[in-house]
């Protein structure tokens, strides 16, 4: 590329951690031609991000990058939560074996090597190509396109290159926000933690699930992240802070109760680091052809495990409505629903985060004697046990693209189950990015072709199947699934459904250059 680009591109995307890389995989998957701008040349080498759930997990097999993450996570058995002499009040178990989407519901590893692995997956698109070592300089808009200046690091030599869209998802410290003007809303929660990554070939013999210490005084978890990996994190006290546990020496008085006689000589200390939770969200999500993704829209304390499938979820939402924009399959108002649906559904999350964090960690000793009163009585809750255990999200709001019902519990919304179907596929791997019309009616060869010519796909099912249950729990006998997994319209008029349908969604095939438009 030379230093001023005279093409202008579909997409630029800005940041090219697991949210970024991910945009641009989808993109490309429809073939979206793009450019993805990021300031270091190599993967970040320190662990951040340890946990997905099987929502995401779906987005990762999507993506072509299952197999890769297979090969480096591990399931978590579940969640203990104990008092500050680690004597367990409740705990919460679950099993390796898939949930309602096909992967384990928790699922950990270390961020350095999930960023390999989407960095190898989208090298087999061609029409993507990763720049490293530049940073983003400015960014402006005229009407039907976007600007992004940028300098090389190496060489200093200044580069522009013009886009129909930006994608900014370069993280909490957003270069592209700030350009945009866009600000961000505090929602009331901050702590200061230690987080803490140690690498040993030893045993430490602890349950493999996360131990969550409820502790006014010092809050703490633990988790196994992989086969000689490990993840703690304490809360800081008023005049504490990483600096003072520079070495495994000044660390092991805190995470001994969990190493055991294990010798220090055999911890590898791999980082140690302060980090403040907050909570926070951009007060836009959109500024004109500029979109915001990630930590650069939203920032959520970690007591869930959301914060970074909250990033891949806004890349699942947004991209294949872009393709359908650039493609002509969608009206550009589609665009709008991205902020709609999904600013919402990460204030819930970080809402969760919130309520989760204080019933863990407030409160001083007052708190610690609530919680030793009231947290073991929660464990023999089998409604609380299992909503505990259930990794599903909210629906999502109304929008253009989710036509919900006014009756509670419908499907609207909410994710299709990539369920196993009567031929021994899944969902998804039928679906594979397009539409799809999931119905238990009969249906004619004339309606099945008339799905088909839109590019869709229709999923006939019967009863004991998955998704026949799930169709007659929603009350409907079809639903309208939007290339996300996320039910545009359900009901009990398939004809009325299947107009709903937009036209076909451009898709690149295997081997094939990417589409440029």
């Amino acid at each position: 590329m030379t230093a001023v680009d005279t093409r202008v591109l579909p997409v630029v995307v800005v940041g090219a951690g697991p949210t970024g890389l991910a945009a641009a995989t989808l993109l490309a998957r429809h073939g979206v031609e793009c450019l993805v701008l990021e300031r270091r040349t190599e993967v970040h080498p320190l662990p951040r991000a340890v946990h997905l759930d099987d929502e995401v997990r779906r987005v990762l097999v999507r993506l072509g990058a299952g197999d890769g993450f297979a090969g480096i996570s591990r399931p978590a058995r579940g969640l203990r939560l104990l008092d500050r002499d680690l004597r367990v009040l409740a705990e919460f178990r679950r099993g390796a074996e898939p949930g309602r989407h096909g992967h384990p519901e928790a699922n950990m590893f270390d961020q350095p090597e999930l960023e390999r692995v989407l960095r190898a997956n989208l090298a087999r698109h061609r029409g993507v190509r990763v720049r490293g070592g530049v940073e983003v300089t400015a960014l402006a808009q005229d009407g039907d396109e976007a600007e992004v200046a940028f300098t090389d690091l190496a060489t200093g030599e200044p580069g522009v290159v013009r886009a129909r869209y930006v994608l900014g998802c370069d993280g909490a410290n957003s270069l592209v926000r700030s350009h945009t003007g866009v600000g961000v809303r505090d929602l009331g929660f901050t702590q200061r933690w230690l987080v803490v990554d140690v690498a040993t070939r030893a045993e430490l013999d602890q349950w493999e699930g996360v131990h969550q210490v409820c502790d006014g005084h010092r809050a703490a978890t633990y988790m196994r992240i992989g086969g000689d990996r490990y993840r703690w994190e304490f809360r800081l006290r008023p005049g504490e802070g990483a600096e003072q546990h520079r070495d495994v020496a000044a660390l092991h008085p805190l995470i001994a109760p969990w190493t055991g006689a294990v010798p220090v000589e055999e911890l590898e200390l791999v980082r140690v680091a302060e980090y403040e939770f907050r909570a926070r969200v951009a007060e836009r999500w959109r500024d004109r052809r500029v979109f915001l993704l990630g930590d650069a829209a939203h920032l959520m304390p970690p007591f869930t495990g959301q914060g970074l499938g909250a990033g891949l979820r806004d890349a699942a939402n947004l991209c294949w409505k872009l393709a359908g924009v650039l493609g002509g399959a969608l009206p550009g108002v589609a665009l709008d629903t991205y902020e709609v649906e999904r600013a919402p559904h990460a204030r819930a999350m970080i809402g969760l985060a919130k309520l989760v964090g204080i019933a863990m960690t407030g409160g001083g000793r007052a708190g610690d004697l609530v919680r030793g009163a009231v947290v073991p009585r929660l464990g023999s809750l089998p409604g609380l046990r299992n909503r505990a255990l259930d990794s599903e999200t909210p629906p999502l709001r109304r929008s253009d693209l989710v036509v919900r019902s006014r009756l509670r519990g419908g499907l609207a919304g909410r994710l299709c189950p990539n369920a196993v179907l009567g031929d021994g596929r899944r969902f998804d791997d039928l679906v594979a990015d397009r539409f799809a019309v999931v119905t238990s009616v009969d249906v004619t060869p004339a309606r099945r072709a008339a799905v088909e010519r839109r590019g869709a796909v229709l999923v006939a099912t019967r009863p004991g199947e998955d998704l026949h249950a799930w169709l007659r729990g929603g009350r409907a006998t079809a639903a309208v699934v939007r290339p996300d997994g996320a039910v545009l319209r359900a009901g009990r008029d398939l004809a009325a459904l299947c107009a709903d349908l937009p036209g076909p969604l451009p898709v690149a095939r295997r081997g094939e250059r990417s589409v440029r438009r």
